[in-house]
């Protein structure tokens, strides 16, 4: 297989329409990728539950301002309880909170309007179908009614025998089908798939860290190998692309670019998943039933989510 390195901007044009799913579902379809999720696979996916042990794969909301978090979400009092008892009525406490959740910090769905190519996104879409009062196509209102699979971890740290990934590092498809092999299992058609590079466990070693020192991630190759997964839904602890990619100009995050755009394939972003690597590692199993809510947001690009694995 040849490096992402070695590709030119051809290289990626060509593999960008080789992996297109545009007018698969209908050329008005918003879904994309989602809709290889049938009620058979969702029900089939809760047949996982066995024990009942749940796990979030949220982080936290950021509120303190880090290297990787510039723009820190808000969190403040509306009433507080030393003050329950000023006034009239029922005594409680009410609070604010406001995020733009987009970035490396907050755990968060990509929606199909998020990204553009030569200025369309999914199924062909105009860019400009994105207005200043948000997105008239392809928004996170695709997902309103909830997102749930099979979920499947990918623990590349376990299969190279290493906490963390370095920001460097970057996977390629063949180490994904690796960690297959390793794992006992197998990718398969409307899985939600988790991609661990052991983000949470680096950042508690040495520090939170700004994405433009690098990130670790998926490389190019894994471009053709998802696509022929037929997976619904990917995500990372990171942002799935590797940071930087090492490809041709003009393709800076070629995951999000193929992904989104061509493949309709809504992002998980900056999950937590040290807790899943544990509790999977634990049980010998990297495969539960996850379910994911986005909030109903209106021409939203997007939404903060806290994806739950249910083993």
């Amino acid at each position: 297989m040849a490096s992402a390195n070695d590709y030119t901007a051809a290289d990626i044009e060509a593999m960008f329409e080789a992996v297109k799913n545009w007018g698969r579902w209908g050329h008005d379809d918003e879904r994309g990728a989602l809709n290889f999720i049938t009620p058979d696979i969702i029900r089939n996916a809760a047949r996982l539950v066995q024990n009942g042990e749940a796990v979030s794969c949220s982080l936290e909301f950021p509120t303190r301002p880090a290297p990787d978090n510039p723009r820190p979400a808000q969190h403040m009092m509306v009433v507080a309880g030393d003050a329950c008892t000023h006034g009239e009525g029922i005594e409680a406490a009410m609070d604010f909170i406001g995020v733009a959740f987009h970035g490396m910090a907050v755990s968060h769905l990509d929606a199909l309007c998020h990204v553009f190519v030569n200025e369309e996104m999914y199924n062909g879409f105009k860019a400009s179908d994105v207005l200043s009062t948000g997105a008239t196509r392809n928004s996170v209102m695709a997902a309103k009614n909830g997102i749930s699979s099979r979920g499947v971890l990918l623990d590349i740290p376990r299969l190279r025998g290493v906490p963390y990934l370095e920001i460097n590092d970057t996977i390629d498809a063949d180490e994904l089908a690796a960690a297959e092999r390793a794992q006992g299992i197998n990718i398969s058609e409307g899985d939600i798939l988790l991609v661990a590079t052991g983000r949470d466990a680096r950042r508690a070693d040495k520090g939170a860290w700004a994405p433009t020192e690098g990130m670790a991630g998926l490389d190019a190759t894994c471009i053709p190998w998802l696509h022929r997964k037929k997976i619904a839904l990917l995500g990372s602890d990171g942002v799935s692309d590797a940071i930087p990619s090492g490809t041709a100009k003009g393709w800076p995050m070629p995951i999000h670019q193929c992904g989104i755009v061509a493949m309709g394939l809504h992002l998980l972003d900056n999950l937590r998943l040290d807790q899943l690597m544990d509790t999977c590692t634990r049980n010998s199993r990297w495969e539960f039933f996850m379910v994911v809510a986005p909030l109903r947001v209106k021409r939203g690009t997007g939404s903060p989510i806290n994806p739950i694995a249910f083993f």
